[in-house]
């Protein structure tokens, strides 16, 4: 029994479909979370200034005495993931290797479709994943660069024009192509789960990595018996590096529990 919290960080709010699936998985667990708001969106930026800010991010994530590291972030698992684990003494689980297996296991044609940020379709980490795991999968990866920021600015809700008029743009030439299976690869895009899904329709099955990494720390924590007492109920704290007000008032929405005055903000830079 271990009841040393868990970090988990993303570069903004799109890390909280992971928290809200841990909070389902794992209700036991304590969990600090970071959102690098004041850098937001990683996806465009360099693949050096992604390790950059993910190497600040788990330095003040081990400010505090953790047993394990969930990277919220399909950007930084697909760019920075090895190195962080070569560099740090404590178990970090990344979203790419477990959505994987997931898609994997619920496409019937084997044509498996990948949306994510530039940076993560640039690594090609999903799709030589998928390749490594069944060297007979199609798949085609879409960069979606605008979903990001606009989740950030709260533009996730079905009817809205805006986001709805960007989805299609992007989703629409993907369905053509046949898939049955669509990979949301970066945590931000379960939150438009519903217009994905209105646009995508019921023959492609939509996988989480926000879930599935949450599930995969379950197996990790189980198997080095780092799992903390599961008849306690878990506490979680928050901490952003840009206005906690702006982050409290869309998180409340999407964790359905007020978050008010809760999330403290830091000086990333120093660490």
């Amino acid at each position: 029994m271990d009841m040393r919290p868990i970090g988990v960080f993303d570069s903004g709010l799109g890390g909280l479909t992971a928290v809200h699936s841990l909070w389902k998985i794992l209700p036991e667990e304590n969990l600090i979370y970071f959102g690098d708001t004041a850098r937001v969106p990683y996806g465009g930026r360099s693949k050096e200034t992604i390790l950059k800010y993910a190497r600040q991010d788990v330095r003040f994530l081990r400010s505090f005495d953790l047993k394990a590291i969930l990277i919220a972030c399909g950007t930084v698992t697909t760019t920075s993931l090895d190195t962080l684990q070569t560099e740090n003494d404590l178990p970090i689980v990344g979203v790419v290797e477990p959505t994987c297996r997931r898609a994997l296991l619920v496409t019937k044609t084997k044509k498996v479709g990948m949306i994510a940020t530039l940076a993560s379709v640039r690594s090609g980490a999903y799709e030589a994943t998928l390749r490594r795991l069944d060297p007979t999968v199609e798949v085609i990866c879409k960069p979606c660069p605008l979903f990001v920021p606009l989740v950030e600015n709260g533009r996730f809700r079905r009817g809205d024009i805006v986001i709805e008029t960007v989805a299609r743009e992007y989703l629409e030439p993907l369905k053509e192509t046949g898939i049955d299976t669509l990979i949301l690869g970066c945590t931000h895009y379960p939150l438009l789960t519903e217009i994905i899904g209105d646009i995508m329709g019921p023959g492609v099955t939509l996988v989480s990595a926000g879930e599935e990494s949450a599930f995969e720390l379950k197996r990790m924590l189980k198997a080095r018996n780092l799992r903390a007492d599961e008849d306690r109920q878990g506490e979680s704290e928050f901490y952003v590096s840009d206005r906690a007000e702006d982050f409290e008032n869309i998180a409340s929405v999407f964790l359905q529990e007020n978050l008010r005055h809760t999330a403290r903000r830091i000086d990333i830079d120093k660490y």
